[in-house]
């Protein structure tokens, strides 16, 4: 039999993926990248001796990374390499606590305790709580589709619907967490993981505290290289497994015969394939690709909720701080103000919580001597058309002055460098519909089921991976979409 050909649209990381376990199953493999980079919002730049990862920073379930070199053969090692780390993440409050999260749950525990007087038992038992929705939904709910009837006929699937109860769906996480914790920086601490998805932990259903076992249970950890390393080395195995990366090639079209998918369209050139991946998000798949077959959207789906996105300040800063760690966290004061802001009122409010991460602690070379390169970001709406330069303008200012009031320096004297990201870019350059960074919210209990599927229902040999589809955006719940849609082609 002749080889199929497979062509991916979007060399994001699950649009790698995808490419990586179809050309070991001896697929022809293409990837066509608008941008003259592959992946997507994980990708690095530099500027005045500061380098920078532009996007994800937190590493968590490196085995899905790893998966990919085995499943080809490969020793993970000889391409790609990490270290775990011994604090996930320093938290600053206002009231002037500092809590150190240790990768080791007991060192947490008696961290929490000591800083908070929180019971060390209390979060023993969110942890065992974390550990048993996971349980229940890893095997069904995120490394299986939610769409294919062999799903529902599995053993564990049966299992795991009987024990649907046990996953708190129809409470909020923050009602969860409030009702476990006395403290309330507890409950922020684990409020703040809804997060993670661009969600809201007032809405969000409380089956989001699955997302701290992630990373007190696996670990948080630190690829050698940046975050960047993860998909050079996945786009250096790639391309020795024969997949072809076309870039500066943005695809224009889908071409549909009888609702098949038989081609794209590259700079006019029609390009024949037997299967067609997008990579891209989902609402600029159908709006962009197949926008002359509007009776095929999935309206419904369409006009979900988008999630939160970001504003992002990459500053150079001339100063090294020893109070800070990789991963750091300045909490608002309000928390429920702060969300509220984001997602009622569609703006940013005047102390949002701030979250830095420092790459130059664990690579040197990130930044000149003695000085740090600051990734520095809040979560806010996604793009509707609000006045951005204004926001940005007045959140730079609040930011600056918080960091500089906790900190005791004035941080705006020590910036030598500087660029922005807002959710603007974030639309424009990794064609993210509103800039949201995980595609639509999780902000009610049905939301894992009501994703976009991995392969169209109307549209034959087309599919989806990526943050816009199920199983869901971050770096490990993208690598599990291109596994689905691996398993689904066959």
């Amino acid at each position: 039999m002749p080889v199929k050909k497979v062509l991916i649209i979007g060399a994001g990381i699950a649009g790698i993926a995808t490419a990586i376990r179809l050309a070991v199953k001896g697929y022809q493999v293409d990837v066509f990248e608008a941008n003259n980079y592959p992946g997507g919002k994980l990708y690095e730049f530099e500027q005045n001796g500061f380098r920078f990862d532009a996007g994800p920073s937190l590493f968590t379930m490196p085995q899905y990374v790893d998966e990919l070199f085995t499943l080809a053969g490969k020793n993970p090692s000889d391409y790609f390499n990490y270290q775990k780390l011994d604090v996930v993440c320093r938290y600053f409050y206002e009231d002037g606590t500092t809590l150190n999260a240790y990768a080791d749950q007991e060192k947490f525990a008696a961290e929490a305790n000591q800083q908070t007087g929180e019971p060390a038992d209390s979060i023993k038992k969110h942890l065992k709580n974390s550990a048993n929705i996971y349980g229940i939904t890893n095997h069904v709910f995120l490394e299986q589709s939610l769409h294919r009837l062999k799903t529902y006929l599995h053993g564990d699937t049966v299992r795991s619907v009987f024990r649907f109860p046990q996953i708190d769906a129809f409470r909020s996480m923050h009602e969860a967490n409030q009702s476990l914790f006395k403290d309330k920086r507890l409950t922020q601490f684990y409020d703040r993981y809804a997060t993670y998805n661009g969600s809201n932990p007032y809405a969000a259903p409380a089956t989001l505290n699955v997302i701290p076992h992630l990373e007190q249970h696996y670990g948080a950890y630190f690829p050698e290289g940046g975050m960047y390393s993860i998909m050079s080395s996945l786009v250096k195995l790639a391309e020795s497994l024969g997949v072809v990366f076309h870039y500066n090639s943005l695809v224009e079209d889908i071409i549909l015969e009888k609702q098949s998918a038989k081609a794209i369209k590259v700079k006019g050139e029609l390009i024949p394939a037997d299967i067609i991946v997008s990579n891209m998000d989902i609402w600029f798949t159908y709006h962009k690709l197949l926008k002359q077959h509007p009776h095929l959207f999935p309206k419904k789906v369409l006009r979900q909720e988008r999630s939160s996105s970001a504003l992002i300040f990459y500053w150079g800063i001339s100063k090294q701080f020893a109070q800070l760690n990789l991963h750091n966290i300045f909490f608002s004061k309000d928390y429920k103000a702060e969300f509220d802001h984001i997602w009622q009122q569609k703006d940013i409010y005047h102390d949002p919580t701030v979250y830095l991460n420092i790459s130059s602690k664990y690579k040197a070379d990130d930044a000149p001597p003695d000085c740090e390169n600051w990734f520095t970001m809040i979560n806010v709406p996604a793009n509707t058309g609000q006045d951005w330069n204004s926001l940005i303008s007045t959140a730079r200012q609040n930011i600056l002055a918080k960091l500089s009031r906790i900190l005791g320096e004035n941080i705006s004297n020590l910036i030598i460098s500087e660029s922005i990201l807002d959710p603007r870019d974030i639309e424009s350059k990794t064609s993210s519909y509103q800039g949201s960074l995980y595609g639509t919210s999780s902000n009610n209990q049905f939301a894992a089921f009501s994703r976009h599927a991995n392969r169209s229902s109307a549209i034959k040999n087309l599919y989806f991976c990526g943050g816009s589809v199920h199983p869901g955006g971050g770096i490990p719940l993208c690598l599990l979409s291109a596994k689905i849609v691996s398993d689904w082609i066959g």
